[in-house]
C-alpha cells in the first residue's frame, strides 16, 4: 500500500510561522527580529553557521519586495480611509478590492520567502521552529479572564 501524503499539517505549519512572524513583523517599527540570528533559537534549533548564512540571504533578497510591497498596501489603505466616508459604495467596494488584492500580494511573496527558509531547516527544526514562534506568541499574549 502506498503511503498517503497530507499537505495539510505542512501548510497549517507554513501558516502558523508566517502569521507569528508577520504579527512580530507588524508589532516592530523597524526592522523585524531575524530569528535565525538569535543565539537562542541557533542553539535550540541546532542551527549551523551555513544555514543562518542562507536564511539571511534569503531574507535580504526578499526584503526589498515586501518593503514596496507593504508600501502599496499601506498606500491602498490610507486611499480607502480618505474615500470610505465621502465616496459611492461602488467606488469603496473598487477599493476594498485593491486593498486586499495588495494584501494578499504581500502575503504571498512574504509565503514564498519562508518557503525557501524552510528548505534551508531541516523538517525537524521546521517543526522546533513553529513551536518556539508559538511559544514566543503565548508568553506576549495575556489570558483572557474566563
Amino acid at each position: 500500500m502506498k503511503p498517503t501524503f497530507s499537505w495539510g499539517p505542512r501548510i497549517l505549519a507554513l501558516l502558523l510561522i508566517a502569521a507569528a512572524v508577520g504579527a512580530v513583523a507588524a508589532s516592530q517599527s523597524t526592522n523585524p527580529p531575524k530569528w535565525w540570528q538569535s543565539e537562542q533559537y541557533q542553539r535550540e534549533l541546532g542551527l549551523k553557521p551555513e544555514q543562518s548564512r542562507k536564511i539571511e540571504d534569503i531574507f535580504q533578497q526578499a526584503a526589498p519586495g515586501e518593503r514596496m510591497l507593504k508600501l502599496k498596501l499601506d498606500e491602498a489603505e490610507a486611499q480607502f480611509e480618505r474615500i470610505v466616508a465621502s465616496a459611492d459604495e461602488k467606488t469603496a467596494l473598487e477599493q476594498i478590492e485593491r486593498v486586499v488584492k495588495a494584501r494578499a500580494d504581500l502575503m504571498q511573496a512574504h509565503s514564498v520567502m519562508l518557503y525557501h527558509m524552510r528548505k534551508v531547516l531541516t523538517p525537524e527544526q521546521w517543526t522546533k521552529l513553529g513551536l518556539l514562534i508559538a511559544a514566543s506568541e503565548q508568553q506576549k499574549t495575556p489570558e483572557k479572564p474566563r
